[in-house]
């Protein structure tokens, strides 16, 4: 059959840490005949190329190539685009993984699209990856109607053709954003672009030692010349004017500006700041109009008229401050609505552990240069901060904690200007209201909840919570969008988390009682301590004795605070014996009742679980033991002080 895909994989040292990149790259659900998996060894000096020598003599998908080390990733990349066969070229790093039908969505989405290129929703595994690009799907993307300039790593689907007709490659040799150059070309020059935003394509991993080539210190003189050829393609295929500068905005806020922010400046050596400044300063004068400045936020357009202005110890006293600048979200409510979970907060932003506040009245200015001093940028980004506060904006996001992947939730928000004192100033606090859908959760796992606020000139996050002690609700489980999802408090920080098919044994079933279970003839009703919506949910009980299992289909539907269990019991397959009780949900998980049926000559009748008074019995003497201990070793200690 015609290769639709070919991934191409640069490969030097990785170790260990290629194997689950290997995994996710064989176990794709596109059929196996229709991909292949090219790996370009740019001498490797570990036991990888034996490594990958027998993969390849083991599976037909996949090829090696090796060569003398290049000193980057662009050359085995280009190696990899001579050799691919493949309708679409996909870029892999050997550190990171795909989801498991990463190159089927991407494929059928490309094609379905006539894409050139295709970007598929990333997550970061203790790396940063853009968020608002994956807020929704983009069929027809531009760099002009959607954030694709976010996203310039090359961990994206080609159109082979298209990177043929155009000529377009990596630069290669030993250098960094080589990526950028790349991709900022792509986008560009492509007939189209679709990001796939509904589907977690790609693990973008930071290793444990922190030994990815990404996260080296990099020498400023020779990063910055590599950032110049990136904005030399941006000049080559725009016109002067505001598409142009809002594309090398781009380049100022993240490659810039936000090192030299807050605690990420803080943290590096002193003589590597000035320096990094130095090169940075260079680049702002050399390239830089007043109108890509111009649409920042306001902390951040404070930092670009500082360097522009080449005031480095302000730069530095500007960062201390922000410092201090920290996101809290306090929950407000959590409680099931109809198989959706309704979670409330309260957003704001402190400072040294406070509120911040604001001066409610000052008028909005557009400085003409550079603040004058600390103070003065302060009291600039404040002002500018009340009057876009109409602009501000929360988000609830879901983030299973093994994969990193993430999911916006629909949320409903409020701003409010909340009096702080007598002095006239506010504090500003967002009061939100999200929906979680629990069928959008695409695998079992723990999610913790996140709040994303975007005010001022701070887009940040944190956890939600914690949450007081006095208004700390307990919702039960729910049994619906095909999971069991437990919502609960972390411990010890109290912060929301969503415990998703992995919650047996939290779930509260304990508390039913063998006579809260009733059984009429065949018909048996339990009353659950769940959460079903309205419409109910199909469930079973699982029945076992002795090996036998026997599934018979239920319902669980509303009733009262919980909800009720029903089903027809197969009493003729029932005979003497006792049987286990567990309820299957939509998912793989059993989930233990505590009560058992036992079979009888007199029929069927309901009692406790085989064990459970043993049990019982063996915990009460552990704890009198255990009493008994502590009682005497007080005692010694009370006599040895005497």
């Amino acid at each position: 059959m015609p290769v639709k895909v070919s991934v191409v994989v640069p490969v030097y040292n990785p170790g260990a840490y290629i194997e689950e990149c290997i995994a996710s790259l064989l176990g794709q659900s596109l059929p196996p005949d229709t991909y292949e998996v090219i790996f370009v060894d740019d001498g490797s000096t570990d036991d990888t190329p034996a490594r990958l020598d027998a993969l390849a003599a083991a599976d037909p998908r996949v090829t090696v190539l090796h060569q003398e080390n290049s000193g980057w990733s662009g050359k085995p990349r280009n190696v990899g685009i001579a050799a691919a066969r493949g309708e679409y070229v996909m870029f892999v790093d050997n550190d990171d993984h795909l989801g498991d039908e990463a190159l089927e969505r991407m494929y059928d989405y490309g094609v379905a699209n006539a894409a050139d290129v295709v970007v598929g929703k990333m997550a970061g595994k203790g790396r940063g990856v853009p968020v608002e690009l994956f807020r929704r799907n983009h069929p027809r993307a531009t760099v002009e109607n959607a954030p694709l300039i976010d996203s310039l790593t090359p961990h994206k689907m080609f159109r082979r053709a298209f990177l043929d007709d155009i000529g377009l490659r990596f630069p290669e040799g030993r250098r960094r954003l080589e990526d950028h150059v790349f991709v900022a070309e792509a986008y560009l020059r492509a007939g189209n672009v679709s990001v796939l935003s509904d589907y977690v394509c790609y693990y973008h991993v930071r290793r444990d030692d922190a030994s990815n080539a990404g996260f080296q210190r990099f020498d400023p003189g020779g990063y910055f010349k590599n950032l110049r050829e990136a904005l030399d393609v941006v000049e080559r295929y725009t016109e002067p004017g505001s598409p142009r500068d809002r594309l090398f905005r781009r380049w100022l806020r993240v490659e810039m500006v936000e090192r030299l922010r807050g605690r990420r400046l803080l943290a590096m050596p002193a003589d590597y700041r000035r320096e990094l400044f130095e090169e940075i300063h260079q680049v702002v004068v050399e390239r830089f109009g007043p109108g890509v400045a111009a649409g920042l936020q306001p902390t951040q357009r404070v930092v670009a008229a500082l360097i522009a202005a080449d005031r480095y110890d302000d730069v530095e006293a500007f960062a201390e401050w922000e410092a201090g600048v920290a996101l809290t979200a306090v929950p407000a409510g959590v409680a099931w609505q109809d198989g959706t979970l309704r979670v409330g907060f309260t957003a704001e932003y402190t400072t040294a552990g406070e509120p911040m506040t604001f001066a409610a009245d000052t008028a909005r200015t557009t400085p003409d240069g550079p603040p004058e001093d600390l103070r003065a940028a302060i009291a600039w980004v404040g002002a500018d901060t009340v009057a876009r506060f109409g602009g501000a904006t929360a988000d609830l996001l879901l983030r299973e904690r093994a994969s990193a992947a993430q999911y916006f939730q629909p949320v409903e928000f409020t701003r409010e200007k909340v009096p702080a004192g007598d002095d006239g100033r506010v504090r500003l606090v967002l009061r939100a209201s999200a929906a979680v859908d629990p069928a959008t959760l695409t695998r079992d796992g723990v999610w913790d909840a996140w709040v994303r606020v975007k005010l001022g000139g701070w887009t940040k996050e944190c956890r939600l919570g914690p949450a007081p002690r006095t208004n700390r609700p307990a919702p039960r489980a729910g049994v619906v969008g095909g999971h069991v999802v437990l919502p609960y408090w972390t411990s010890p920080h109290a912060n929301l988390a969503l415990d998703v098919d992995r919650a047996t044994h939290r779930l509260g079933l304990g508390a039913l009682a063998p006579d809260d279970v009733t059984l009429a003839g065949d018909l048996l009703r339990a009353p659950l301590p769940l959460h079903a919506p309205e419409d109910g949910a199909r469930v079973s009980l699982r029945l076992t004795s002795s090996g036998t299992a026997h599934d018979v289909p239920a319902t669980l539907a509303p009733h009262g605070s919980g909800a009720l269990l029903q089903t027809v019991l197969p009493l003729g397959e029932l005979r003497g014996a006792t049987w286990r009780a567990a309820l299957g949900t939509p998912g793989p998980r059993f989930l233990a009742l505590p009560f058992a049926l036992r079979a009888g000559a007199g029929g069927v009748r309901v009692v406790r679980p085989p064990g459970s008074g043993a049990l019982r019995r063996f915990v009460r003497r552990a704890r009198r033991g255990l009493g008994t201990v502590l009682g005497r070793t007080a005692t010694r200690l009370r006599a040895r002080r005497r």
